[in-house]
């Protein structure tokens, strides 16, 4: 695939309205869900994004057909012949490990290849594996694939998460559907995404519950009572708050539209008290402001607390906003590498180990920047919107991977950027 940039000629404000796609986070987890009921499930409001294609990519080799119809995705797993994905497809997208529960629940095997993704930190996947070795599965690893076995079958079991670990929750809820009696994951994961994710295993005959809360409780069924379904993915909250971010920063109104407003609240809560006003309904929610940016403090914690996948968004708020922020970031150790690409654009960030002091500035110059994971380039896309001048943001394939026609979603906000070949920069 050809390198691209996205070009953004900054200065124009964003108003109107977008709808966000199905959530990125969600529909990857949904289409290895898949793998659990044999036979044709029907997913809707799948994102039209790389990692989609990617993920579909590791079901087919595993023997899975997949077809796509606009936003809906038909996945008939009845076929499925083999529980090993290669390295050359999980290399590139670290949700790809979340086919190895359900591998494990329907066959009691599997191999797969250690995962890959934005370079985040070390997000290791030990807690998946703890998780399911209370379910009786035996884990050995050899050059670079995780070898999963049920010697003795899958039983119950009580596990409780050292942290509330997104991953490790969905695997072990996954891997638990089958299992034989009665599991409970203490300290789970509360995401939207975990919800939406039960919802589907309800829908394919396992029984959950507890999902969104602390505490899931999983009644085994036998593998052979899992069936397909139809299933449509929840809206994606990360998008939403994107886009909000826009709005907030330029002034808006923007209003986002098939959107759940209480999965944002505490983002919500954060731009009221930077002095926006939020109005929101059953599926949208919008931004506007007429005062100053005012400085605020955030700490990224898993749900129900800050999103860390909101951290650079809002991060670039606090850079043009008036006084100092301070923003602490608790759950992946290198998502501050935003901060040196936002100061070549005059912003005034320090980083002291896990914190971020960001002191606000009245404007920002358009340079070349570069995309250095997925929600970096998403901020610095907006970023360019307001500062002065041309900005070139370059590997925009992280971009891709988790934002549907995001240049075509902004230029029906105002923004005035496009998308052409980069081939003058080695980035």
């Amino acid at each position: 695939m050809a390198k691209e940039m996205i070009v953004v000629e900054g200065g124009t404000p964003l108003a109107g309205e977008v709808r966000v796609s199905g959530a990125k986070n969600s529909a990857l987890k949904l289409i290895a869900a898949s793998i659990l009921g044999s036979g044709e499930s029907v997913i809707h409001n799948v994102p039209l994004i790389s990692d989609i294609v990617v993920m579909s990519k590791v079901l087919e080799t595993l023997g899975a057909r997949v077809k796509r119809e606009d936003h809906t995705l038909v996945i008939d797993t009845a076929d499925i012949d083999t529980w090993e994905t290669p390295y050359e497809l999980v290399s590139k997208m670290r949700a790809s490990i979340s086919v190895l529960g359900p591998l494990v629940a329907r066959f009691g095997r599997a191999r797969v290849a250690m995962p890959g993704g934005c370079n985040l930190g070390a997000r290791k996947i030990d807690m998946h594996m703890v998780g399911m070795e209370a379910l009786g599965v035996h884990f050995e690893t050899d050059h670079g694939f995780i070898e999963a076995s049920t010697p003795n079958g899958l039983h119950g079991a009580y596990v409780a998460l050292d942290f509330p670990s997104v991953g490790a929750t969905e695997n072990t809820m996954m891997c638990a559907v089958t299992a034989e009696g009665e599991t409970v994951i203490e300290n789970a994961a509360r995401e939207p995404e975990i919800e939406d994710l039960a919802d589907m295993l309800n829908a394919m005959g396992a029984r959950v519950s507890g999902a969104g809360s602390p505490t899931i409780v999983v009644e085994g069924v036998p593998a052979s009572s899992l069936h397909a379904c139809e299933h449509t993915t929840v809206g994606d909250r990360i998008e939403a708050g994107t886009f909000l971010v826009g709005g907030a920063m330029t002034g808006g109104p923007v209003t986002v539209r098939g959107i759940e407003p209480g999965f944002l609240r505490m983002a919500l809560m954060k731009l009221h008290a930077m002095g926006c006003s939020i109005d929101f309904g059953d599926d949208y929610i919008t931004v506007s402001r007429d005062g100053a940016l005012q400085a605020i403090d955030i700490q990224t914690l898993p749900h129900p607390g800050f999103p860390t996948d909101l951290q650079a968004q809002f991060m670039l708020l606090a850079a043009v906003a008036q006084g100092n922020s301070v923003i602490t970031e608790n759950v992946f150790e290198n998502r501050f590498m935003f901060a040196d690409e936002i100061g070549r654009m005059g912003a005034r960030v320090t980083i002291e180990d896990h914190h971020a002091i960001v002191e606000g500035v009245s404007s920002l110059q358009g340079t070349d920047v570069k995309a250095t994971d997925l929600r970096c380039g998403a901020a610095l896309v907006l970023a360019g919107v307001f500062a002065e001048g041309t900005t070139r943001v370059h590997k925009v394939h992280h971009i891709d991977r988790g934002y549907e026609d995001y240049v075509g979603k902004l230029s029906s906000l105002g923004a005035r950027l496009h998308r052409e070949l980069d081939e003058d920069i080695d980035w």
